[in-house]
């Protein structure tokens, strides 16, 4: 009886242990770090580390950008998710008038495109030019 019982009590471990494992991956999840401010979603962020990732399982079009500085969260849905495998996450920049527009997020198993509306090209035409280089670069986390 005693070694029935330590026979459940294993595979009952085993199994919990199985459904946090599944819980502790999370799909396209990036970390990058963005060296100049930027506008997404009709908000400036400034430059900083931020965490990317699906807003939710169940929904693919939707993304949550985190700042892991500020804890500033800004949703953004995107107007088309492809698969890919690529080697290097990355974030691409759509640049007006030294402004930088966020318009793709690209994680190991999606491509996000994110609209860039009208209004935010004519804002950022209409400011005053910055310095600031065009280039982001992700750790590989996710």
């Amino acid at each position: 009886m005693r070694k029935q019982s330590l026979r459940i009590l294993i595979a009952l471990i085993g199994v919990a242990g199985l459904g946090m494992a599944a819980r502790g991956q999370v799909s396209d999840q990036i970390q990058v770090n963005i060296p100049y401010q930027f506008v997404v979603a009709g908000k400036t962020l400034p430059a900083g580390t931020y965490r990317v990732n699906r807003l939710g399982d169940n929904n693919e079009e939707t993304l949550v950008l985190s700042s892991l500085e500020t804890r500033a969260r800004v949703i953004i849905p995107s107007i088309s998710v492809e698969s890919t495998r690529a080697d290097k996450p990355e974030v691409s920049f759509e640049q007006v008038n030294g402004q930088h527009l966020l318009s793709k997020i690209e994680t190991a198993e999606h491509v996000f495109i994110i609209s860039v509306s009208r209004s935010e090209i004519l804002e950022a035409a209409a400011r005053p030019r910055s310095g600031a280089s065009a280039s982001g670069h992700s750790d590989g986390n996710n």
